[in-house]
C-alpha cells in the first residue's frame, strides 16, 4: 500500500520522533543548538547545580551578538574595551564562561567567525537542510531558508536540549504560501515577506510551520530565502521552510561544518527526498500574485503594517475589525503620523542597515549600489551598517563596500545585532525615525520612543541619501 503524500515540515518531523505520546506530544531529536548570551547563563547556572552534562557539546555552537557594542572592540594595545552595560558585560562574560566550561565550541567577539547567530550558522554550514534546529531567539526561524526546521525556545527549553538533546512538542499545522508569476524590476525578498506578512497578518501563521513555495522562491538566492523565513514568526508561524536544491547544495558544501566526501553525496541524497510530495495536503493554503508586490515598508508598530511605497498611511476606519481600527491610532500616535500622509514624505533621522534579516553579502551590496556616488542627506543624523559576521565584514571590504559606505557618511560597524533591539548601544533616540533592515517595529524595539519603518536595504539606502521613505526604483 501506497504511503500518503507527506508534505516537506512532516517528513523532517516524523524523521525526528523519538517517541510519541497519548496527548499528541512527541520527544523530538534536536540535531542542531545554537546558544547565545541573551537566554543561556540560567540554563548553564542549572545544568551547573544539578551537576549535568552537556549531552552533545559537539552539536551546540555558541555565539556572543545581542549585548556586543559595534564600535571597535579592542584598544590600540590590543586590549578588550570594556563593556560599559553591566548585565550585558555579565552575560557576555558567562557565555564566554560557560561554553568551554561544557566542551561548546565558543566563537570569541573577536574572531573573524563571531557575528549574530542567525548568520553564523548558515555560512559555518552548520544549519543544513532536514535538520532540527533550534535556539533562545525568536527568529531561529531564518535557518528555514536552508531546508531546516528551525525555531526558537525559551531558557527552560534551552537547559532541556543542553541536557536531553530533545524537546517535548506537539506536531504544527502546515501551511502553504505559494507565490506565482515574477516579481518586477527593484523588488526584493523583504518587500516579498513584508508584502506577505501585510496580507496574511501577525496571526496569519499561528499553530503552523509555513512552506514558501513558487518559482520565485526557487529562483531566490540562500540569502533572500533566509530573509524571507526568518520573518516567518512575524507571520505568527511556528517555522518558514523553502525545499533544499541545487542551489542549496552549492552553498553549503565545502563548509566547516558541512558533510564531507561519501557523507556529503548521502547528505544530498537525503536533502533531495525530503521535497513535498506531489499531492500533498496542506492544512491551510495562501496564494499571492508577485505582481502585487512593490517595494514595501511598515507605518505602524507591528509587522503586518506594511504599504507599498507609492501608498499612503491608512485611516484607522479603513480597517474592518473594531480592534484593528483602535490598534491602528494607537500605533498612528505612538509614530507621529497623520492618515493620508505620503509614505515618501515622511522624514527619517536614522538609518540602520543590519541585523538577521539584513546583514549579509548580498544585503550589503544592494545597499552599496545605491549609494555608490551619493551622499546622506543633512537631516540623516545617525546612519550605520552592521554587517552580520566578520566573515561578511572581510568579504565586503575585499570587495570595497566599506568605503563606498564610508564615503557616503556611512558608519562602517563591527559584527552584532547591533539597532535591531534596544539591547545594546546601538539605539535610536526617543521619537526619531529609524529606516531599519530588520525585522521588528514593536513600540520601543529600537529604543525608548523610536519608531521604526521596516524595509529593504535598497530602500534604507535610498532613504539615507534622501532624507526621507523613497521609492528605490527612482534612484536606479
Amino acid at each position: 500500500m501506497a504511503s500518503k503524500p507527506r508534505t516537506l515540515y512532516e517528513k523532517i518531523w516524523d524523521a525526528h520522533v523519538v517517541s510519541r505520546r497519548d496527548d499528541a506530544t512527541c520527544l523530538i531529536y534536536i540535531d542542531r543548538h545554537l546558544v547565545h548570551e541573551v537566554t543561556s547563563p540560567q540554563a548553564f547556572e542549572a545544568l551547573r547545580v544539578s551537576g549535568r552534562k552537556v549531552r552533545r557539546p559537539d552539536l551546540t555552537l555558541a555565539v556572543p551578538d545581542h549585548n556586543l557594542p559595534t564600535t571597535a572592540r579592542l584598544d590600540s594595545a590590543g586590549q578588550h574595551i570594556p563593556i560599559a552595560d553591566v548585565e550585558s558585560a555579565a552575560q557576555l562574560a558567562a557565555l564566554a564562561r560557560n561554553a568551554p566550561e561544557f566542551g561548546i565550541r565558543y566563537i570569541g567577539d573577536t574572531d573573524l567567525e563571531q557575528g549574530i547567530v542567525h548568520v553564523v550558522g548558515p555560512e559555518q554550514g552548520f544549519s543544513l537542510p532536514g535538520a532540527t534546529i533550534v535556539c533562545g531567539d525568536s527568529h531561529t526561524s531564518c535557518h528555514g531558508g536552508l531546508g531546516a526546521l528551525a525555531f526558537g525556545i525559551g531558557t527552560s527549553e534551552v537547559e532541556h536540549v543542553l541536557a536531553t538533546q530533545t524537546l517535548l512538542l506537539k506536531q504544527s499545522k502546515t501551511m502553504e504560501v505559494r507565490v506565482e508569476g515574477n516579481l518586477g524590476p527593484g523588488i526584493t525578498p523583504k518587500d516579498l515577506v513584508l508584502h506577505i506578512i501585510g496580507t496574511i497578518g501577525t496571526a496569519g501563521g499561528n499553530g503552523h510551520v509555513i512552506e514558501y513555495r513558487g518559482k520565485v522562491f526557487e529562483a531566490m538566492s540562500i540569502e533572500g530565502r533566509l530573509t524571507v523565513c526568518n520573518m516567518s514568526i512575524e507571520a505568527g508561524a511556528r517555522a518558514g521552510l523553502i525545499a533544499a536544491d541545487e542551489t542549496t547544495f552549492a552553498y553549503l558544501k565545502g563548509r566547516p561544518y558541512a558533510p564531507k566526501g561519501a557523507d556529503w553525496d548521502k547528505a544530498v541524497a537525503w536533502w533531495k527526498s525530503l521535497a513535498t510530495d506531489p499531492g500533498a495536503a496542506f492544512d491551510k493554503s495562501v496564494v499571492i500574485q508577485a505582481a502585487d508586490v512593490q517595494p514595501t515598508v511598515t507605518w505602524g508598530t507591528s509587522p503586518e503594517d506594511t504599504v507599498a511605497i507609492g501608498g499612503v498611511v491608512p485611516e484607522p476606519s479603513s480597517f474592518a475589525d473594531a480592534s484593528k481600527q483602535e490598534a491602528a491610532q494607537i500605533s498612528l500616535d505612538y509614530m507621529g503620523l497623520t492618515p493620508g500622509t505620503r509614505m515618501q514624505d515622511i522624514e527619517v533621522q536614522n538609518v540602520f542597515i543590519g541585523s538577521c534579516t539584513n546583514s549579509r553579502i548580498e544585503d550589503l551590496r544592494a545597499a552599496a549600489a545605491v549609494l555608490r556616488g551619493r551622499h546622506k542627506a543633512a537631516n540623516v543624523k545617525w546612519a550605520i551598517v552592521v554587517p552580520g559576521s566578520g566573515l561578511v565584514k572581510a568579504q565586503a571590504e575585499a570587495e570595497g563596500l566599506d568605503k563606498v559606505f564610508t564615503e557616503a557618511g556611512l558608519e562602517w560597524r563591527e559584527p552584532g545585532c547591533s539597532a535591531c533591539l534596544g539591547m545594546n548601544p546601538d539605539k535610536v533616540p526617543p521619537g526619531e525615525r529609524c529606516a531599519s533592515t530588520s525585522n521588528r517595529n514593536f513600540t520601543g524595539r529600537q529604543g525608548p520612543g523610536a519608531r521604526t519603518h521596516l524595509l529593504s536595504p535598497a530602500m534604507a539606502a535610498a532613504a539615507a541619501v534622501t532624507g526621507r521613505l523613497t521609492d528605490v526604483r527612482e534612484l536606479t
